[in-house]
């Protein structure tokens, strides 16, 4: 696997992080069900070395931020929260790009409050609108770095061809799009990030739950003592260098198991055998 961090700027991350996606109501919609238990899974996050988080505005809407500033507000030295904004929530597992300027400075202000920060570590564009033109969305973005209100900037669901349009308007520093094992339909979105020393963020790095691929990862598992979870997840801090690991989860023990991933080595011949 190699390198455990990565480097954002002077900022070194932990490549197996935390997406707190799942800390919500169901269809992402709502407050998280029991919420002292979420505190509690953040709480062991960054207990267990975790120090890149990932969440959005539109997770709830608005209320994972809150739940993430109430459990590890003011965040330690060194702990990353990464946030987006840019989609509208109309009701629970809808999801509408609303690339509108003024929705997109909203979604910013709103970040700054929600997560009780001056400066946002990582604002991601979560979708690029096809009715907006993009540098008219970016352009509260770029007000915002201007003002010190973001430090980096990351795109999530991108092509290349957008990457290269966006970097004509302000660096990047990360994309977050779909990749796991079961699906890699951006693989060159992947090795373009790599080549550009971005930071390439998977979601749904377990496939919304590695028992899909268990027949092929089972009897590397048992070799390693290990579950397809994290024989999943190893893999993909093997795949490149450049990527960051964000799998959610409600439950403490899981999250533990996750974290466990990272010390897992794969062989070049288990590492291929997977990947075909």
């Amino acid at each position: 696997m190699g390198k455990t961090t990565f480097k954002f700027g002077e900022l070194e991350v932990n490549r197996l992080g935390y997406g707190a996606m799942q800390l919500t109501g169901n269809g992402v919609f709502g407050e998280v069900e029991d919420r002292e238990n979420a505190i509690t899974v953040l709480r062991e996050a960054v207990a267990n070395g975790v120090n890149f988080i990932d969440t959005a505005e539109a997770y709830g809407p608005k209320f994972n931020e809150t739940l993430i500033a109430d459990a590890l507000s003011p965040f330690q030295k060194g702990l990353f929260i990464a946030t987006k904004g840019g989609f509208d929530r109309p009701g629970p597992n809808n999801w509408v790009p609303n690339g509108a300027p003024e929705k997109i400075r909203q979604d910013i202000e709103g970040s700054l409050q929600r997560l009780k920060v001056d400066s946002i570590d990582l604002w991601q564009l979560h979708r690029i609108d096809p009715n907006v033109d993009v540098a008219k969305t970016l352009a509260p973005v770029v007000e915002a770095v201007k003002e010190g209100k973001i430090k980096n900037v990351g795109l999530s669901e991108v092509t290349i061809d957008q990457i290269k349009q966006v970097q004509d308007i302000l660096p990047i520093v990360s994309v977050q799009n779909l990749y796991n094992l079961s699906n890699r339909q951006w693989e060159g979105v992947l090795d373009f990030t790599a080549e550009q020393g971005l930071a390439f963020i998977p979601w749904f790095p377990l496939a919304s739950g590695p028992h899909k691929l268990a027949d092929k990862i089972k009897a590397i598992a048992e070799t390693h003592h290990a579950t397809t979870a994290q024989i999943a997840l190893a893999w993909l801090l093997k795949r490149s260098s450049n990527i960051l690991l964000i799998p959610g989860t409600k439950s403490v023990e899981h999250l533990k198991e996750n974290l466990k991933a990272a010390e897992i080595e794969l062989t070049e011949a288990e590492f291929e055998s997977l990947a075909q």
